[in-house]
């Protein structure tokens, strides 16, 4: 089959590669189409704990080509997506029953080759069914999962102010979830452009342009809007000067949740007096390890509406251009599509 590898960080291949080989308890897919993610350009760089070689990928579905005998619940020509994060088991947090905190959690993309590939091998306990969303909205189940799990970690009490920063793939659903759980008034703070417009009638209440130029004229709308502050600010962009500015933004007694995929070396400065005099409490948020039930739940419903996302597609042998294309920033999200599709 033809698969990206890396056999280093930012060294990879379009190459050909065996199908996978499913032992008894594992399905192989043929893989309809993958998400880029911006964890897939930390991979790149060879963050996020990636292990080498790899074959990236962890946003999927397929069909189902494949079953191991101990499967279960299954059947060919089946489509399916599969949890990407598998825990240990056995180790201290495991044994506590915090799986997502695994001292051996295993990813599929980062850890375990995943689907930026023909195929794709996963376990059957891992699986879920996919029936009724299109391939461009179930490359957006891993991320909505991803947000679910951050919707619990932030506990949002009903009636509360949130401020969002960015309007990503992941914010456009993070903002839907927050008005379904809680939020009486969501305002977006985002670059100009598509994915704020977007958001705007998704979810938002207000939405602030980020002028990165002269910043004083959105922190100064935020302000306006709000000037108390905010119960709950999300930063969803992974950039550390958005991370110092959420504290700009709280108001006291408030909460921020780091949501944004950072380089492993980036730094945040907070004043430690000013955490303490206001109360605040600083959450991080993830990945997911058990949210994709309820993921599909919201997809399925279509309480969650995703099918206006995808703005780019590429074939697998231009997995060059799609990363070129994350890098810019431009369009929303992008799917790779394996050659047999």
């Amino acid at each position: 089959m033809k698969a990206i590898v890396y056999d280093a960080p930012r060294k990879f291949e379009y190459r050909d590669v065996d199908i996978p080989q499913i032992d008894p308890d594992e399905i192989l897919l043929r893989v309809h189409a993958c998400g880029v993610c911006g964890t897939d350009l930390h991979v790149h760089e060879g963050e996020f704990g990636a292990r080498f070689p790899l074959i990236p990928g962890h946003e999927f579905s397929g069909e189902i080509v494949e079953l191991g005998s101990d499967v279960k619940g299954f059947s060919k020509g089946q489509r399916a997506t599969a949890s990407t994060t598998q825990a240990c088991g056995y180790c201290f947090y495991c044994k506590r029953g915090d799986f997502l905190l695994c001292e051996n959690l295993g990813g599929i993309g980062v850890e375990i080759n995943g689907a930026f590939a023909e195929y794709i091998k996963v376990k059957g306990d891992l699986a879920f069914p996919v029936n009724k969303l299109s391939v461009r909205e179930a490359a957006m189940i891993e991320p909505t999962a991803c947000a679910v799990h951050g919707m619990e970690v932030l506990a949002v009490k009903p009636g509360s102010s949130v401020l969002l920063l960015g309007a990503g793939p992941t914010g456009q659903v993070l903002a839907q979830l927050l008005k379904l759980n809680g939020a009486a008034k969501l305002t977006v703070a985002a670059p100009a452009g598509q994915k704020l417009d977007l958001i705007a009638r998704l979810a938002a209440d207000e939405v602030v342009a980020i002028d990165r130029q002269d910043p004083e004229v959105h922190q100064r709308r935020l302000s306006q809007l709000s000037p108390n502050g905010f119960d709950y600010v999300v930063e969803a962009t992974g950039a550390a000067p958005m991370a110092e500015d959420a504290m700009r933004f709280v108001r006291r007694r408030g909460t921020i949740l780091i949501y944004g995929v950072y380089p492993d070396d980036a730094l945040g400065r907070f004043r430690l007096a000013e955490i303490q005099r206001r109360e605040l409490a600083i959450k991080g948020s993830f990945a997911q390890i058990d949210c994709f039930p309820r993921a599909l739940e919201y997809l399925e419903s279509g309480k969650v509406k995703v099918h206006e996302l995808v703005t780019h597609e590429f074939a697998l042998k231009d997995y060059q251009k799609a990363l070129e294309l994350a890098w810019s920033r431009q369009g929303i999200k992008t799917i790779i599509i394996p050659p047999e599709n």
